[in-house]
């Protein structure tokens, strides 16, 4: 029988709410009701602490009776006297997994709906369960300290305000205020890797070392915290100025991570989309070394290097006409943009294969056609598509960067005038090329 004082104190649900300091009084929320326990909770303490809401629900239209999780949000809210509002999905989900395809249009309707609503922030109701199985997944994975987390309480308008409160917190919380919420079947089906960690791996861990599930909670707050005070950091750094290679390569690895994900996400990437391997490819690209190399990252957008500045920028549309081979006769002229070759070659277009060579007039031996690429600087996303003509199976030019020693005609005499419209990067001349006599 509970205590009389414990009757009276407000309930774990509330003081998890006031604790966070998400919500301040007077800010306009909108919350993301699922209908399941959790959202519906925070919806109620919400309401019970005096806040202004509005709920917004999103049918992700992925099992044929998911209509009815809507009508159960539309009825909760019309008791509460509520507004709701309601989308479902008319569009086909993303290629890859569907739990993040859906999780992504969920996040940008809600986006939407703050903005037509007008409010402050998004409200989220994970709980200290969802930290748990988040830093759990995280680690199977492989994470580092922001996955020690489990999840931020905010990022940008959105905030999770329950994350110290556990589920069996709201169960009890919702049991007291005699309100019956859904069970999502995605929550039990165990193809889904977080419902194992919740069903399977969490409870033989509790058995094997109990209490450990609140000591994986409270290391993650742990991390949370050093989180933010590498996040300060990393922020400071981009205030003072441009971002450089020698700047990052010189911070710690944790600190060199938070500069790339803020400056992606100050160039309008979306948070989170940078995955491990997107962070370590970047940090390789601010070590010493040649320059001309970019990374395409999630959103449309690219990592390349301008000097020894660092930049995020918009990817540029890679649509080109195909490339066509001029070839016409020639008594042996002057234009530099041209590969003169020997008059009795039958000339073809190709493209990069393994093992392809030359001996480059004006260089020095033959040379394998990736190190001619490298000294000319083509970014690698162009090798591939870079035209090629050959010689029977003879590389024979290479346009805008080099013409064979061996196929070519000598200055003056009757040649094959050799032109390749549509490659990728516009070069002035050949002479402004390495390996090309002026």
């Amino acid at each position: 029988m509970p205590s009389p004082d414990t009757m009276n104190s407000p309930h774990p649900v509330l003081l998890g709410l006031r604790k966070s300091a998400l919500i301040a009084p007077g800010d306009r929320v909108l919350v993301a009701v699922s209908g399941g326990p959790d959202s519906t909770a925070l919806l109620l303490a919400l309401c019970e602490e005096g806040h202004r809401v509005v709920a917004a629900h999103y049918d992700h239209a992925l099992q044929a009776d998911s209509d009815h999780a809507a009508d159960h949000v539309r009825g909760l809210c019309a008791r509460l006297g509520v507004e709701v509002l309601v989308e479902r999905r008319d569009t086909p989900l993303g290629r890859g997994s569907v739990q993040a395809a859906a999780r992504s249009l969920r996040y940008e309707f809600l986006e939407r709906a703050r903005v037509g609503a007008g409010f402050d922030i998004v409200a989220i109701a994970h709980t200290a369960d969802d930290v748990v199985e988040g830093v759990v997944l995280h680690l199977l994975r492989g994470c580092g300290l922001a996955g020690l987390r489990g999840m931020p309480e905010r990022r940008g308008v959105f905030v999770r305000p329950l994350l110290s409160v556990w589920r069996h917190e709201v169960a009890d919380y919702l049991g007291r205020l005699g309100i019956k919420a859904l069970e999502d079947p995605a929550n039990s089906n165990p193809v889904y890797a977080r419902v194992r960690v919740r069903k399977e791996i969490l409870p033989a861990f509790e058995r094997d070392r109990p209490g450990i599930v609140r000591r994986i909670h409270g290391a993650a707050a742990r991390a949370a915290t050093l989180y933010e005070s590498v996040a300060g950091v990393a922020a400071s750094t981009l205030a003072e100025g441009t971002t450089t290679r020698s700047v990052v390569a010189a911070a710690p690895e944790p600190v060199a991570a938070e500069l790339m994900r803020q400056l992606y996400a100050r160039a309008g990437g979306a948070e989170p989309a940078l995955s491990r391997a997107h962070l370590a490819a970047m940090l390789t690209l601010a070590q010493p070394g040649r320059g001309g190399r970019g990374i395409d990252l999630p959103g449309g957008l690219r990592l390349r290097i301008v000097g020894e500045t660092m930049q995020i920028v918009a990817r540029e549309a890679r649509v080109r006409p195909g490339p066509r081979l001029d070839v016409s006769t020639c008594a042996g002229c002057d234009d530099v943009t041209a590969a003169h070759l020997r008059p009795e070659l039958e000339l073809r277009l190709g493209y990069r294969k393994p093992g392809l060579t030359m001996r480059p007039v004006g260089g020095r031996g033959t040379r394998k056609l990736q190190d001619i690429f490298v000294d000319a600087r083509v970014p690698r996303e162009d090798r591939d598509t870079w035209p090629l003509v050959f010689a029977g199976d003879s590389l024979a030019f290479v346009p805008g960067i080099a013409v064979s020693a061996d196929l070519a005609s000598r200055r003056g005499e009757p040649s094959l005038h050799v032109t390749v419209s549509g490659i990728p990067a516009k070069v002035e001349s050949l002479n402004s090329l390495p390996g090309v006599p002026t």
